[in-house]
């Protein structure tokens, strides 16, 4: 036997006694009829524990504190020897043998409130304590467990119930939208979802569950810091926010180091003092951006209805089997130079400005998919829709004024 303790002297539960006394608590807590729909999943609280111990260590004397509405009590003395904190969970959970749920009382002449308290499913946190106590008919053992948030309440002199009866995780709360289930157990038990946003960073990117944000490394951009940064801007200006250079007329490839020789091809479109050019490949939206400024270009901005109609007009007579050299597309979209600025929450062109102008076609932005680039959509007659930066779509460069005029300065 463990020697006896003054009480001013709790002793902390070990480690390994720490995780039993949890785990069957929950194993327990998922078996119980009938099924529970918001049954929470317990967690250890040392703070709680401290208070457990400290009751125990009193030999459970004089009354149980009060409950509280952010704590309640269940505790027991029980001879030396007989089974620690196993018997006393499994003897709290046999009381729900006589327990009716359908009226929520016990048999007469019977307790029932150890058992209420251990299913009591909005309970999130749970502390144990135990002590060896002297006494005239040999030493006992006092075990006390706190819970909170509390239970066993009653309205008007009716117990309201421990947990609404369903399917069980069927009633979790937003928060606690996991459901976690062992392989003891019998149900699902409600808890906080490992990761509620259902997304990972890469690089050693730090994932904020808050806000289903990754922050980024030095080095490293994208919604989930999958974009490498430039090193360098050699002839140009380089964008923290997108990580990567703004090339000076003249300059392209991603450094800005490529001295870009005009012309080098025909326009597609011209609109006004602009040329649009239309690519026979297709590429993710960074790989296109990249494509873009080795030719001295940038994605296209649309900066008006104008600009937006005449190239809508333009793709849909455009054969696409006339055109296009690399098959490896996945839709028949187009990028456009927006997207999606988490640090800013709104759409903004590459150059950093604010998108005044929009053409999202209805129901969009819908980010669906994490969509955070913009593409024109052939379904919707080439309006707008945000759309995962990975995809493989064909792409529109943008020759501005400044461009345009160094093809008859370097032929």
């Amino acid at each position: 036997l463990v020697p006896s303790l003054s009480p001013a002297v709790p002793t902390a539960l070990s480690m390994k006694e720490t995780f039993l006394v949890l785990s069957l608590h929950n194993k327990l807590r998922s078996k119980v009829q009938p099924p529970a729909a918001n049954m929470q999943k317990l967690e250890w609280s040392e703070e709680l524990g401290q208070l457990a111990r400290a009751r125990a260590a009193s030999c459970l004397e004089g009354p149980a504190p009060s409950p509280a509405p952010q704590l309640s009590w269940s505790e027991a003395m029980l001879p030396a020897g007989t089974g620690g904190f196993v018997a006393v969970l499994e003897r709290w959970f046999a009381e729900g043998h006589r327990y009716d749920y359908r009226t929520g009382r016990c048999a007469s002449n019977a307790t029932c409130r150890h058992y209420t308290q251990l299913v009591w499913a909005t309970a999130g946190w749970l502390g144990c304590g135990r002590h060896h106590c002297p006494g005239p008919h040999g030493p006992s053992e006092a075990f006390a467990c706190a819970y909170s948030p509390g239970g066993n309440w009653e309205v008007a002199g009716t117990p309201v119930l421990p947990y609404k009866q369903g399917p069980w995780c069927s009633l979790c709360t937003a928060g606690l939208s996991g459901c976690f289930k062992s392989w003891d157990h019998g149900g699902g038990l409600c808890e906080v979802p490992r990761n509620p946003c259902r997304m990972s960073c890469r690089n050693s990117g730090r994932l904020n569950m808050s806000s289903c944000q990754c922050s980024c490394p030095p080095g490293y951009t994208g919604r989930y810091c999958q974009v490498r940064c430039s090193g360098q801007c050699l002839h140009g200006r380089f964008r923290k926010e997108e990580c990567s250079c703004l090339c000076d007329t003249g300059y392209g490839g991603a450094e800005c180091g490529t001295k870009i020789q005009f012309p080098f091809h025909a326009c597609d479109v011209r609109i006004d003092s602009d040329c649009f050019m239309v690519s026979p490949e297709a590429d993710t939206y960074y790989g296109a951006k990249t494509k873009c400024q080795e030719k001295g270009a940038m994605l296209a901005q649309i900066r008006n209805q104008k600009v937006q109609d005449i190239l809508a007009f333009y793709l849909s007579r455009l054969e696409m089997g006339n055109r296009v050299t690399d098959t490896d597309f996945e839709t028949g979209n187009f990028w456009i130079g927006l997207t999606y600025k988490t640090s800013k929450a709104s759409f903004r062109w590459d150059v950093g400005e604010p998108s005044s102008f929009t053409s999202f076609a209805f129901g969009q932005p819908d980010n669906q998919g994490f969509g955070n680039c913009v593409e024109m959509q052939a379904s919707a007659a080439f309006n707008w829709n945000d759309q995962r930066c990975k995809t493989r779509n064909r792409y529109i460069c943008q020759f501005a004024q400044e461009h345009i005029a160094l093809w008859q300065w370097d032929p």
